[in-house]
């Protein structure tokens, strides 16, 4: 599909949209399943910055439906939709093996872009599509939208202040459930060749945001197993009652702990903390941490629309922009390290 950023000026007392940056959003089903729609198209509808402009699909008859429901213009081929002047922006909201055909359908065209995470069905698409867009000078945001969201931003915030002190353990834990349901699409080992799986996806996800909130890894020791009656990792899929997603942070002066059912970049994350041996207690996050307009609801659009608001700034006023493809990559890159750790049972350098 397509997407527009708009920028807002105030002229007479009254907001106007100019130069607006039209973004094509691939990827919206015209029932209203999907990321595009659940995450994407609320975030796009609820700040100024972007409005939804046209729609990309696989198929004619399914262009036509989404331009029926949406009443917007829609395409089936990616290569029309990236050859129209008017399309600034190309956001990939489609499955991981046809990420690499819509991302270098835009890169070609010159276009900026916006990818889900992961970037690449493998490592080598990533570092493929990572130098094609450093040699194409475009702004591109990868989807790993916690990077954006208020409380991990806090976080990282208080550790940088040294609120936490020196920094002497990081627990992180991520349990979803679902391990027997639909086995034909949980078969993670099957899906390794597609990038579809447990530990490219939920641990990519994970590993970015302790590397975001303190720092890239030095080293690593991992071990990856792919189990059904019994899981022993940090990242595991379980069949029922999931625990969610849990980081506990202990440092020489104060203790924070950061929990959410779901995954930190879709569901809300409760914060509590305290410094020294006081009673562990709410840490509320900063409104300004926060920049979407209150039309954007918590949940999957908030940190979506957190993206797209710094990433039509950095479009607008030459700004970097992070998390871009390269580090996109550097994630693939640790994620890669962590499964050499554990193929040859020893301590690795990520990279």
């Amino acid at each position: 599909m397509c997407l527009i950023a708009l920028n807002c000026q105030r002229l007479g007392g009254e907001e106007e949209m100019t130069n607006r940056l039209k973004l094509g959003l691939v990827g919206a089903d015209a029932a209203g399943r999907g990321w595009g729609p659940v995450a994407h198209m609320p975030a796009l509808k609820g700040i100024e910055q972007i409005e939804l402009a046209a729609l990309c699909t696989s198929r004619p008859e399914s262009a036509a439906a989404a331009a029926k429901a949406y009443g917007i213009r829609a395409f089936h081929d990616i290569n029309e939709l990236v050859a129209q002047p008017d399309i600034d922006i190309i956001s990939t909201v489609v499955r991981i093996p046809n990420h690499y055909e819509v991302v270098m359908a835009a890169l070609h065209a010159g276009k900026h872009v916006y990818c889900e995470w992961p970037l690449g069905a493998s490592l080598s698409e990533t570092e493929e599509m990572a130098t094609v867009a450093r040699d194409k000078g475009v702004v591109t945001a990868i989807g790993l939208q916690g990077r954006h969201d208020p409380s991990l931003t806090y976080i990282k915030e208080l550790y940088d202040q040294g609120w936490l002190g020196e920094l002497l353990t990081v627990n992180l834990t991520m349990q979803t459930g679902g391990a027997l349901e639909r086995p034909s699409q949980r078969d993670y080992e099957r899906e390794i060749s597609k990038g579809a799986h447990l530990f490219n996806i939920v641990g990519g996800h994970t590993l970015a945001y302790l590397a975001y909130c303190f720092g890239p890894l030095s080293e690593l020791s991992a071990k990856v197993a792919t189990r059904v009656k019994q899981l022993h990792m940090e990242i595991t899929a379980v069949p029922y009652h999931a625990d969610g997603w849990r980081m506990a942070v202990y440092g020489s002066k104060g203790t924070i702990i950061a929990t959410t059912q779901g995954l930190p970049q879709i569901t809300p994350v409760t914060l509590v903390g305290s410094q020294g041996n006081d009673p562990l207690s709410e840490l509320p996050v900063p409104e300004h941490l926060r920049f979407v307009p209150k039309a954007v609801p918590f949940g999957p659009p908030q940190n979506v629309g957190q993206a797209y608001v710094r990433m039509a700034e950095a479009i607008r006023e030459g700004k970097h922009f992070a998390p871009n493809f390269d580090d996109a990559l550097k994630v693939h890159q640790l994620l890669d390290s962590v499964q050499r750790s554990s193929d040859e049972g020893r301590v690795v350098k990520p990279g």
